[in-house]
């Protein structure tokens, strides 16, 4: 946009000029004069910005793009607004969020995968180089309000835990004034991890009270933007969208997925047809376009065991209210701007999917997903799942859907998240809506694009130029391009006309109209992977096959051959090489060569200390450990947690009830394995310790558990089965207290307080300490050899 704008941007922050006027003796001399303080705000005319990420929606879920689901806000604002039908994310979230927040591809910025899978190379790191200053900083240099709300997956896991450090955190490095949402992939819906800032705080309500993240979420966006507009009106704002849906645990009131019932009872491979349908009809999609045809990997629903169908609908149903009750509450944000009459001046971006629908649920779906990313199977038989169907997206339930839900709602592209090879990958519907600046309305736009395009398109848009130099650091320059040529042209040639894409190591690369893919790994099968030069390649003429169903790799090898080498020349440009498929290895810091929060064999934690996730505490699975604590125990006895990790969907808890030492290890929430001493802690100032010791044999097996105080034994109890990866993407660890969900019934988070005083808590790995007992010295050597 055009700018009457005389301020030198293009350094940030913009330096300070001291004014060259007369210096006078006295103020009351009347040639005393000065110029006003003008407060920093950006060039006239630049709009408010509101992005809006929703997350592992596929491009055929949405109403507004012909699906099944309805999202009558997204629609109303397609209809003032443009629907764009060929932008695309990278096919996984962390990597999208971060591209779209630098305006450069994701290896660029060390996304190269989630966070929790980083190595030490630069394209895979989850380092955001300093060379590549966020959106969101750019834009507050400049002037804007800016605030965060939802979803965060892109702070480095050794980085997660209450000392930091911020650097990569919303309102660290990250440029945003405000945030209220959640660090990491995923969170429960109806007990979640918030933080305020970099402060962790608990939800204001239960689900029992009626509490969802997404209603509070939004409730924090709409009182900051009153504020923001009551305070600053003059200055436009920046706000970031992100809520958790529809990430897995489909967690939404059976209200909004009972308006779904009966709607999926057709199943998978009919349901895409009508949305290809739909989709004609609203021309979201050309006449011509083929339905691509069901991988192999992805039973029909014909072939479903029948006892199946009811739970795989239900899962569909609770899905699809999901995504209505996530379109409700943006409905109620964009309601706020209406009635601050400041919509039409608001350039906004509705994102729906950070990549296509996630294939992470298994063939069958699950009820609990932690045991499908353990590896667990064999347990959710039809009968189990069966007995549950009434409690999927409820609190006792961490559900995700079955695999061909996913690709359904990926209508007509071939396969799902994480393929990032093919366009059900990486294809997502995208609305942009700004009336005082789009004079077209109700209309389609065909250009391809790419997440990596918003930065440039809101800069441009504000009047702001990229800038060169931030926080004293020459940037690099912003790989994406505006789309703002294309806000009133239909026709306009488009811009972005090259663009490779990488995710674990699925393989593509788009150039003028033609795209050239190689598919190498599946998401929900563990396989033996080939080597990547015997990757099979696939070539698609985007001019006449709009969803990639004609192969043209025989027919045409020498374009093919052309489109290979292109790839890997963007490849190497943008630090994607090497490639690496390794799965297991990658969540091992030690092999993958990032750095670790916790080192050694011991750690020593102190009462009060919370929210610590899984990564800042040693790790307990699948070998021997103990848990000592010290309390000061009072005469009335003691009550609560001593330490907890974990939750109602895996965990474990040393606790004390009705006065007696207990430890509870839950199973996935299938069991409980109790241990309960058997007499109660003296009143005063005592040790109390549990020891697990392992069967050994593999991962997963059980163990004996012994409870001793102040060094004898005290009670001894058996754990048959133990969790072998992790207890959760969400729930922590909590000293005197459990913050999340609850471990063991026997209290709740807001009974779980300890009584007494916790001195300190110390967990040893594999130690085989006779005397049951740590001293003072053996404490002190602990904590001097964790400096």
């Amino acid at each position: 946009m055009t700018s009457s704008d005389s301020i030198p941007r293009e350094v940030l922050p913009i330096p300070d000029r001291k004014p060259v006027v007369l210096t006078t003796y006295e103020a009351t001399d009347p040639d005393t004069k000065f110029p006003p303080i003008t407060p920093l705000r950006p060039p006239p005319g630049a709009p408010n910005v509101l992005v809006i990420l929703l997350d592992d929606v596929g491009f055929g879920a949405s109403s507004a793009f012909g699906g099944p689901c309805q999202t009558p806000t997204a629609e109303r604002l397609a209809a003032r607004g443009l629907r764009y039908n060929r932008f695309h994310t990278t096919a996984l979230c962390s990597p999208s969020r971060a591209a779209m927040l630098s305006g450069r591809n994701h290896h660029t910025v060390g996304m190269g995968g989630i966070t929790e899978i980083a190595t030490a190379a630069p394209g895979y790191n989850s380092l955001r180089p300093n060379t590549c200053a966020p959106l969101a900083e750019i834009l507050k240099l400049n002037g804007y309000s800016t605030a965060q709300f939802g979803k965060c997956h892109e702070v480095p896991v050794w980085e997660t835990s209450p000392l930091g450090p911020f650097d990569q955190w919303p309102t660290g490095g990250g440029g945003f004034e405000y945030f209220y949402g959640f660090i990491g992939g995923e969170t429960n819906q109806w007990d979640p991890a918030i933080y305020e800032g970099t402060t962790p705080i608990e939800p204001p309500k239960t689900a029992e009270e009626g509490y969802h993240f997404t209603d509070d979420m939004t409730d924090k966006a709409i009182a900051w933007v009153h504020q923001q507009k009551a305070l600053m009106g003059d200055k436009p704002f920046f706000v970031y969208f992100a809520p958790g849906a529809c990430h897995a645990p489909h967690h939404v009131a059976k209200e909004w997925s009972d308006k779904y019932k009966g709607k999926f009872d057709q199943g998978w491979d009919k349901l895409r047809e009508e949305i290809l349908a739909r989709q004609k009809a609203l021309g979201v999609i050309p006449e011509n376009a083929e339905l691509t045809q069901r991988p192999k990997e992805i039973p029909a629903w014909d072939d479903v065991d029948p006892k199946m169908k009811p739970v795989l609908a239900r899962q569909m149903e609770v899905y699809a209210g999901f995504l209505e009750h996530t379109d409700h509450h943006v409905g109620r944000l964009i309601d706020t701007l209406k009635d601050l009459d400041i919509l039409d001046d608001t350039l906004i971006y509705v994102i729906i999917g950070d990549n296509g629908a996630s294939a992470e649920g298994t063939p069958n779906g699950t009820f609990n997903e932690m045991l499908m990313l353990n590896g667990i199977t064999g347990v959710e038989t039809p009968e189990f799942l069966t007995a549950r169907i009434d409690q999927f997206g409820g609190p006792d339930a961490f559900n995700h859907y079955a695999v061909g839900w996913a690709h359904a709602t990926d209508t007509p592209y071939q396969w799902t998240k994480q393929v990032a090879s093919h366009w059900g990958g990486t294809r997502n519907g995208t609305i942009v809506h700004w009336p005082k600046g789009i004079k077209a309305k109700g209309e389609i736009r065909t250009q391809f694009c790419h997440v990596i395009d918003v930065a440039p398109t809101v800069l441009e848009a504000a009047g702001i130029p990229e800038p060169t130099i931030v926080n004293s650091v020459q940037q690099s320059p912003i790989e994406g391009t505006s789309m703002l040529y294309s806000f009133d042209s239909a026709t306009a040639p488009e811009r972005h006309e090259l663009q490779y894409f990488e995710m674990f190591c699925n393989r593509g690369i788009y150039y003028k109209g033609w795209s050239a893919v190689t598919r190498h790994s599946t998401p929900w099968v563990i396989e033996k992977l080939s080597a990547f030069d015997d990757d099979v390649w696939e070539l698609y003429d985007g001019s006449k096959d709009w969803t990639q169903a004609r192969n043209l790799a025989k027919e045409m090898p020498e374009k093919l051959r052309e489109l290979q080498r292109l790839w890997l020349i963007e490849a190497t440009k943008y630090n994607v090489i090497p490639l690496d498929d390794r799965r297991v290895e990658r969540f091992n810091p030690d092999i993958a060569g990032r750095p670790q929060l916790v080192k050694g064999n011991s750690q020593l934690l102190f009462g009060g200390m919370g929210r610590l996730s899984e990564n800042s505490v040693v790790v307990m699975k699948n070998k021997s450990f103990s848990i000592t604590a010290e309390l000061e125990v009072p005469g009335n006895g003691a009550e609560g947690v001593i330490i907890a990790q974990g939750g109602k969907f895996g965990g474990l808890s040393l606790y004390a009830k009705g006065g007696k030492a207990k430890f509870a290890y839950n199973f996935f929430g299938l069991e409980t394995f109790t241990t309960e001493a058997t007499q109660a802690i003296p009143a005063g100032k005592h040790q109390v310790r549990m020891e697990f010791k392992y069967d050994g044999g593999g991962l997963a097996k059980g163990g004996n558990v012994t409870l001793y105080y102040d060094g004898n034994k005290v009670g001894e109890g058996r754990v048959e089965h133990t969790v072998p990866m992790a207890f959760s993407a969400d729930e922590t660890t909590d000293v005197g207290y459990e913050s999340g969900t609850a471990v063991t019934r026997d209290y709740t988070p807001h009974s779980s307080r300890f009584s007494g005083k916790i001195d300190w808590v110390q967990i040893d790995l594999g130690k085989d300490d006779a005397d049951h007992f740590i001293s003072p010295e053996e404490r002190l050597r602990v904590a001097m050899a964790r400096q």
